[in-house]
């Protein structure tokens, strides 16, 4: 199991790209959390990270896991935001 981390700036954006996976299928999870950014006390600031659970990928260096990464980069800086390049496979813990 692989997991991706696609942040956005804004929910609108976050929760679009997750729709259009949902809809796609495919992977064990799809969802939207919020993530407050680092330093920061106002509710306000938060990062917006679409959290996927590929459960068929058990290899983050592989080429199926290299191309995932590659089109979800593509996705993520089309709607101004980023793919975090630490493709975990122990389990993502966003912050209550």
């Amino acid at each position: 199991m692989i997991e991706f981390l696609m942040v956005f700036p804004d929910r609108e954006a976050a929760q679009d790209v997750a729709d259009e996976l949902v809809e796609e299928g495919g992977f064990a999870s799809v969802r939207v959390v919020s993530e407050a950014l680092a330093g920061e006390d106002d509710a306000e600031d938060v990062d917006w990270v679409v959290h996927v659970v590929a459960d068929h990928l058990d290899d983050p260096t592989g080429p199926r896991a290299q191309e995932i990464a590659e089109r979800f980069s593509t996705v993520a800086q089309d709607h101004d935001g980023w793919l975090d390049n630490d493709r975990s496979v122990d389990g993502y813990q966003p912050d209550p």
